[in-house]
């Protein structure tokens, strides 16, 4: 039976006829397939101003090939708004190898090719060919984390902001409910989107310098020249994230160009936050991708509850500062449980809620009592490089929520799939989270991100000592053991990040060595803008102390990083070798156990065993064997 699209927002002319809309105030133009639940942006954004008494059109992957594709909802009383999607489009279409991927998440049927490259400035160009005076704010996180000028891996270069790039109007940065409904308000009353300059969470341009204060950051030629004014303009920009203490940012491109970013918007309140997600979404995608077997991406998210925004981690590689900020959000049990049981109802939820978190489940509230009032701290982390003194260590609150969910009808399991920072759950002596996680939240294994054992990359990473994830280890195996449940950890490890050495790669695979594991997957490093580890990559120095850092830059010095953490599998046996032999580690090669690798032509069955993976791989061979065995025995029976 063919979907209604009752409820959706406009995507054609007949759905604004149906609806009596002569003329929309806002047309949306997105690199994602239109899909209509809060984990997308672009429905949170559209849902908003719908909810502001404005209308909003999608036009979701237009064929960027034909600026006509622009056009199918005619021209936007009020603008145009930007966004390449859930992911920076050139993350979406290449690995940290710069390799094509062949499948697109949030495309009909997965298929690569409907979004183009640096979609935000595309589809820009695409709307200023056929519309020169409409407004244009761009947004998302492709537009958020270009905001200013930044290094782009894709293209091994100092790029621009995107403002420029793209000739939009303005940027909406980070999560933009506050700032895209005071943009509305202030198009509504007329005022010109030039003139648009004073909104908390927005980039604009100027052809003069502003009144009042601000922080003038180093321009877009001295960054070009010394990549130690990049390495400290990254670092003003870092410090001036916060929505209380941070100053407005200038960035010069010429004597009458100016790129200026306002101060972070406000934290929402759990009231407001709990509105946001109450607005009517259909929870699904659009009707129109149903013939293509609908969107992959949906899959992920679908049964899963976002209790939380924001992150006070502070891991150097993740971007989540500069986007969602260090204050944490949250909703309250009331809105949280009312969404759960609204999915119990679906037709294919099977009981099990796949997530309740955020950017890392288990923060629930701002870390310290003065964030709310006073903002985080510029110059210091509230985890690393230990916590801090006056960290709120406290998982109660997220227990009580975890506790109500595991008793609604029809949920068998409540699992936690984004992630703990188990240096928090460590700092919390009160409450009895590790024994919930254990008994309720777990399914056999346990994902975790110590990311690396090298005390040194872990400080350039920003995350704790590995002393630190070997207690939280110790004690996770020592609760299992008490609840009498076989459960593990599995560690996520990340090869040729700043700082990670030949030798500190080799100490690595060491260590997955006397785990007696080998990751199925491994993350390279990937140099996404607007991390300090992307600084690191670009400059060579750290820029909070301004210190050199090592760099891992050729393709082949990767590869071999990367090879050495997955040294049992043959295909990277040359790779893994070469890496030994450059650092000086032949001591590697040999037959003592401690040993990496067998020596060449020494016997085929040392060679298969490199195949075998943990503590028990020739017990796995063997069972391999006896079930060969087991089948030609009975393969000759038949043939008799």
């Amino acid at each position: 039976m063919e979907r209604r699209t009752d409820g959706f927002l406009p995507v054609c002319r007949e759905d604004m006829e149906r609806l009596g809309i002569g003329q929309l105030d806002f047309v949306y133009v997105i690199g994602d397939a239109y899909v209509d639940h809060p984990s997308f942006g672009h429905a949170i954004i559209g849902r908003v101003l719908q909810a502001h008494g404005y209308t909003v059109g999608m036009i979701a992957q237009p064929d960027y090939r034909d600026a006509d594709s622009i056009m199918v909802l005619g021209e936007p009383r009020l603008g145009f708004l930007v966004s390449a999607g859930n992911m920076d489009s050139m993350v979406n279409h290449y690995t940290a190898a710069k390799r094509r991927r062949r499948e697109d998440q949030y495309t009909p049927g997965k298929e690569m090719g409907r979004r183009p490259d640096r979609a935000t400035i595309v589809y820009c160009n695409l709307i200023r060919q056929r519309y020169k005076r409409v407004p244009v704010i761009i947004g998302g996180i492709e537009a958020s984390l270009r905001r200013l000028a930044h290094y782009d891996y894709w293209s091994d270069s100092l790029r621009r902001s995107v403002l420029l790039e793209s000739g939009a109007d303005l940027i909406s940065y980070g999560m933009g409910e506050r700032s895209i409904v005071e943009i509305a308000e202030a198009l509504e009353s007329g005022i010109p989107v030039g003139e648009i300059t004073y909104v908390a969470g927005t980039v604009c341009k100027m052809r003069t310098l502003p009144e009042g204060e601000y922080v003038r950051l180093p321009g877009y030629e001295e960054l070009l020249r010394d990549k130690r004014e990049y390495a400290r303009s990254f670092c003003l920009q870092y410090c001036n994230t916060d929505p209380y203490v941070g100053k407005r940012l200038l960035e010069a491109y010429s004597e009458h160009c100016y790129v200026v970013q306002n101060p972070a918007a406000k934290p929402l309140s759990v009231e407001e936050m709990d509105e946001v997600y109450g607005l009517p979404y259909q929870r699904t995608w659009h009707p129109m991708y149903d013939a293509a077997g609908g969107i992959a991406a949906l899959a992920e998210v679908k049964f899963s509850l976002v209790s939380c925004r924001g992150c006070f981690g502070g891991c150097s590689f993740c971007a989540l500062t500069f986007h969602q900020g260090r204050i944490v959000q949250a909703r309250s049990h009331e809105s949280l449980l009312l969404e759960a049981k609204e999915m119990t109802k679906e037709a294919d939820f099977k009981g099990y809620l796949h997530d309740v978190g955020g950017p890392t489940a288990d923060f629930r509230e701002p870390s310290c009592e003065k964030q709310m009032t006073r903002g985080t701290c510029p110059d210091k982390q509230c985890l690393f490089p230990k916590p801090c003194q006056n960290l709120k260590a406290d998982h109660r609150d997220y227990l009580a929520l975890l506790r109500k969910l595991r008793a609604l009808p029809k949920v068998k399991k409540v699992f936690i799939r984004s992630g703990i920072r188990f240096d928090y759950v460590l700092a919390d002596r009160e409450s009895d989270f590790l024994e919930e996680l254990c008994r309720y939240h777990v399914s056999g294994q346990l994902k975790v991100a110590p990311e690396h054992v090298s005390d040194a990359v872990l400080a350039c990473m920003g995350k704790p000592k590995n002393h630190v994830y070997e207690e939280f280890s110790r004690q996770y195996r020592k609760m299992n053991e008490k609840l009498g449940l076989k459960q593990y950890l599995v560690p996520y490890l990340m090869s040729s990040h700043p700082g990670s050495t030949m030798k500190e790669a080799i100490k690595l695979a060491e260590y997955c060595r006397d785990l007696g594991y080998m990751p199925q997957q491994v993350q390279d490093f990937y140099p996404t803008p607007s991390t300090i580890s992307t600084c690191m990559y670009y400059t060579g120095l750290d820029p909070r102390a301004m210190k050199p850092v090592y760099v891992p830059k050729s393709l082949h010095e990767k590869e071999m990083q990367r090879a050495l953490i997955q040294y049992r599998d043959p295909k990277n046996r040359a790779l893994v070798e070469e890496a030994l032999r450059a650092a000086g580690r032949e001591d590697l090669i040999g037959y003592e156990p401690k040993c990496l690798l067998r020596p060449k032509n020494h016997g085929h069955d040392t060679d298969r065993g490199q195949n075998t993976q943990g503590k028990h791989g020739s017990a796995g061979v063997i069972k391999r064997q006896k079930k060969k065995t087991i089948r030609n025995i009975h393969a000759k029976k038949r043939e008799k």
